[in-house]
């Protein structure tokens, strides 16, 4: 489970280069849907700035589920880790304490991904339902969004149709757009009152809308694999949402839906086997926990030294392995 430095330096440094080489072809060629079935290599690298004091280091780790077949082939680290689990939704993080002598060093998780298509399933039998109706810190359940729901899904006759006019709402009532401040951190009530922002602020606001209607929901956060090019950079994270409609998860990405009108239809009741889901839920609870308390979602590392977060570079690559 460990490497020297220096391998480690040199092995990162190649996989830094690929990246790059493949940034720019990845972002010409964009992204469409793959159906059935994905298979890919996904690493996940990790930068560590220079470092005043010792501090404390986690970072997420994907996991297999119904709809995906994750092998983590190895983690290159020179600091002994452990595992910890978050016990409300069960995400898998990697913790290890890091000190000054650490500056600059890097590490990497690399997996070997399996991915199915998603469409609407049945829930599990011993799933906590309820948990997907309580607010959260930024998805608030109260009479302003309890109103527009209401609206919205009034002459819906089913759950899936309320599901289907509070996606449209969405779509209708938010912008792409990733200028100015506040947006990113999934804040409903920014959403609904400034109406722009990224797939968080879109599925923070769809999630909170469905819940006051008493519709289960549910975030999760992972990457979107671009479908058109076998490898490659990406140079963020994606998420999306789902709802439960008569005993049923309905999976919807709607940012993606607003980006790409064409396969609007399709993003409602559907997520593409080209995605790596890293995480679930919002508000997440470790131990040990950062001293700033739960995790408003967790995709990038979280570096604290001081009581203080700081930012740690990342970069992703992938090389899809099977046609």
């Amino acid at each position: 489970m460990s490497m020297s430095f220096e391998i480690q330096r040199v092995f990162g440094l190649i996989v830094g280069l690929v990246c790059m080489m493949a940034a720019s072809a990845s972002d010409q060629l964009g992204t469409t849907i793959v159906r059935g079935v994905d298979h890919f290599e996904f690493t996940y690298r990790i930068e560590i700035p220079a470092l005043r004091e010792s501090g404390r280091l986690w970072i997420p780790v994907a996991q297999s589920g119904p709809f995906q077949e994750v092998e983590l082939m190895g983690v290159t680290s020179r600091k002994p880790w452990e595992f910890i689990e978050d016990k409300d939704f069960g995400n898998r993080v990697l913790t290890m304490s890091v000190s000054p002598g650490d500056s600059q060093s890097s590490i990497l998780l690399k997996y070997r991904v399996r991915r199915l298509e998603k469409g609407d399933y049945k829930a599990a039998i011993e799933e906590d339902i309820d948990r997907h109706l309580l607010p959260e810190r930024l998805v608030p359940n109260n009479a302003v969004l309890g109103r527009i729901g209401q609206q919205q899904i009034a002459t819906a006759r089913s759950e899936r149709e309320k599901g289907k006019a509070l996606f449209e709402h969405v779509v209708a009532r938010m912008a792409y757009d990733k200028t100015g401040e506040g947006w990113g951190r999934g804040d409903a009530m920014h959403a609904c009152d400034i109406g722009r922002g990224n797939c968080t602020d879109y599925h923070a606001y769809f999630i909170a809308l469905a819940r006051s209607q008493g519709l289960a929901a549910r975030f999760a956060i992972g990457f979107s694999i671009p479908a058109a090019a076998d490898s490659g950079a990406l140079q963020g994270y994606h998420c999306w949402a789902e709802f439960l409609a008569d005993g049923k998860w309905v999976p919807v990405d709607i940012s993606e839906a607003d980006k790409d009108p064409a396969l609007a239809e399709y993003y409602f009741g559907h997520h593409p086997a080209n995605r790596l889901e890293v995480s679930v839920g919002r508000d997440i609870k470790l131990d040990p926990s950062p001293s700033t308390g739960p995790i408003n979602f967790l995709i990038y590392p979280l570096l604290e030294f001081g009581g203080n977060t700081v930012s740690v570079r990342t970069s992703f690559c992938y090389t899809r392995t099977l046609k």
